[in-house]
């Protein structure tokens, strides 16, 4: 691990639901007075849309110096827009490990913020740098990232997620959570915003459960969207009865 707790510099007077966006957001305003603490190399993110998940990472992200647009540690891609307001007051207590890069200059960070929509752009962009053996814009979407995941996700960094799951099948979805737990085992860290129960199930990994309710950390088994997705595949019609009549 490269991160034991994130927490932001708040400016006096500020962090509160009056100031507005996005200390309206129940989960930024507890990061703000609490900070969020990292207790395994893999952390899932995992809340309803509109819950801050995505807000969350992007802001890990921003903070650790990724592109927030989609891409690596140092560099900007996509836009010269700076940091949003919670990613530019994003800071970190690093491990002993992750001090000589988290505190260091920004060309010693390794890593990528990779998100649903710009994920195949981005990647296709760093082709040279990543040395891919094909290029990713001539794949599907899944086929591309998980080939750039395991030619290049190798190294010791900080590899931030935005719905990785989105344009993957069931058993790619299978082999990201392999890749996933190497990259841990291996000294990097994983921060993934997801709505899947897939990958959310990677053995050894911390759940925390973002809503109206703030932060918390769960276990798989009580997430309320695999005990959702257990219910509906036991009996579909149960649920697609209240929607189809509606």
């Amino acid at each position: 691990m490269l991160i034991e707790r994130a927490y932001v510099d708040v400016p006096e007077g500020e962090g509160t639901a009056e100031n507005g966006w996005p200390w309206t957001v129940p989960c930024v305003r507890q990061l703000a007075e609490e900070g969020l603490a990292f207790r395994a190399p893999v952390t899932f993110l995992v809340g309803e849309n509109g819950s801050g998940k995505s807000t969350l990472a992007e802001a890990l992200a921003e903070g650790f110096g990724l592109d927030s647009y989609g891409g690596s540690a140092g560099y900007k891609y996509a836009s010269s827009r700076e940091a949003s307001l919670l990613g530019g007051l994003m800071r970190f207590d690093p491990t002993r490990e992750g001090r000589r890069m988290v505190r260091g200059p920004r060309v010693r960070r390794q890593g990528f913020f990779l998100r649903a929509e710009t994920a195949l752009e981005a990647l296709t962009r760093e082709r040279s740098a990543l040395k891919l053996s094909q290029a990713p814009d001539g794949m599907s979407h899944g086929e591309g990232f998980l080939m750039a995941f395991r030619e290049r996700f190798s190294q010791r960094g900080l590899y931030v997620m935005d719905e990785p799951e989105a344009a993957l099948s069931f058993s790619s979805c299978l082999e990201l959570i392999g890749l996933m737990g190497e990259l841990g085992s291996g000294g990097a860290q994983v921060i993934c915003a997801t709505h899947s129960p897939l990958l959310t199930a990677l053995p050894g990994a911390a759940i925390v459960e973002v809503g109206e309710h703030g932060m918390r950390s769960v276990e798989w088994a009580e997430l309320g969207l695999v005990d959702h997705w257990r219910r509906y595949l036991n009996d579909p019609r149960a649920y697609l009865r209240h929607v189809l009549e509606g």
